[in-house]
C-alpha cells in the first residue's frame, strides 16, 4: 500500500488518483478516505490530482494509542505534504479535517497552499461558551464518548440518521451511505475514536484562521446536525478574508456522499479549483 511514514514512525496510508495541480482531501471523524472517491474521480476526471490519506488511528494508517490532537494531526499532513513533495495544492477538508487544515496553516503557513476549501467544518470552534452560544454542549460530546465505549458498532448504525440526515421527511440519503459510514466508523480506533471527541470539541482554531492568506471557500450545509452551521461555518466565513460561503439549503454533515448534494459539491468544488 502506498503509505508515508512520519517523522515518529507512524504510517499514513493515502490515495493518489490523476494527474495535474493537486488537490489533497482531508476526511472527517469518524471516517477515512473512502469517504472522498466521488470526489477523487470528480477532480481527476477534471484534470487534476486527487490524494487523500487516512489519518492516524483512522482506516488503513497505523493503530496507534496516542497522538490524537491538532497540532499533530498538522504535522501528520505536513509530513505527506513534503514526502510528496506537493506544492500549489488545494487543501479541502471535511468536519474534523477543517481543524487540520487550519491548525496545517497555523504551524506551516501557506507555501505550499493553493487555495482552501472548507466542508461542514468544525472552525473556528465548536463547543458552546458565553461567545459561542450557538455551539454544542458538553453533553453531547459526554454522550458521543460514551455511546463509542458502551457498543460503539449500534452506536455508529444510530449515529449515520443524523450525520445524513437520514431522519428527515423526503431524506435522499441511502442505506449505503449509512453502511459505509459504520464501515469507515468500525475501522477507527476505540481510543482515537474517544480522543478525538475531546479534540475536535475544544479546540479552538480562531488564530490558525487569521493565518489564512489564500482563496477559501466555505460550503456548509443547514440541516447540519453534528456540526451547526450559525456556530461554525458562517463564523469560519467571517474570520477568513475574502472567504466565499455557500450553504446548501436542506444540506446534512455528510452532503458530499448523499445524491444530489455530493453532484453539488462536486461541481462547485472543480469550479472553484479552475478559478
Amino acid at each position: 500500500m502506498p503509505v508515508c511514514t512520519t517523522r515518529d514512525g507512524v504510517e499514513i496510508f493515502y490515495k493518489d488518483w490523476g494527474q495535474g495541480r493537486p488537490v489533497l482531501f482531508i476526511h472527517g471523524w469518524p471516517l477515512n478516505s473512502d469517504a472522498w472517491h466521488d470526489q477523487l474521480k470528480a477532480v481527476a476526471d477534471a484534470g487534476f490530482r486527487g490524494i487523500a490519506h487516512d489519518r492516524r488511528g483512522h482506516g488503513r494508517s497505523t493503530p496507534v494509542w496516542d497522538g490524537y490532537d491538532f497540532d499533530t494531526f498538522a504535522d501528520d499532513l505536513n509530513d505527506l505534504l513534503t514526502y510528496l513533495d506537493l506544492r500549489d495544492v488545494t487543501l479541502v477538508a471535511h468536519s474534523m479535517g477543517g481543524g487540520e487544515l487550519a491548525r496545517y496553516i497555523g504551524r506551516h503557513g501557506t507555501g505550499r497552499v493553493r487555495s482552501a476549501v472548507l466542508l461542514s467544518a468544525i472552525t473556528p470552534v465548536m463547543c458552546q461558551s458565553r461567545t459561542n452560544p450557538e455551539g454544542v454542549p458538553d453533553e453531547v460530546f459526554d454522550s458521543i464518548k460514551n455511546g463509542i465505549l458502551e457498543e460503539r458498532s449500534q452506536f455508529w448504525k444510530d449515529t449515520a440518521e443524523g450525520f445524513f440526515s437520514a431522519n428527515r421527511p423526503g431524506t435522499r440519503a441511502t442505506q449505503g451511505n449509512k453502511d459505509a459510514f459504520w464501515y469507515m466508523a468500525m475501522a477507527q480506533t476505540i481510543e482515537g475514536g474517544v480522543r478525538c471527541v475531546d479534540a475536535f470539541g475544544y479546540t479552538d482554531f480562531t488564530d490558525d484562521l487569521a493565518s489564512f492568506d489564500v482563496p477559501t471557500l466555505v460550503v456548509h450545509g443547514d440541516d447540519d446536525q453534528v456540526v451547526p452551521l450559525e456556530a461554525t461555518g458562517r463564523k469560519a466565513a467571517e474570520l477568513v478574508p475574502g472567504a466565499e460561503l455557500k450553504v446548501y439549503q436542506g444540506g446534512s454533515h455528510g452532503l458530499a456522499m448523499v445524491p444530489g448534494d455530493k453532484q453539488r459539491f462536486n461541481d462547485d468544488l472543480v469550479d472553484f479549483l479552475r478559478r
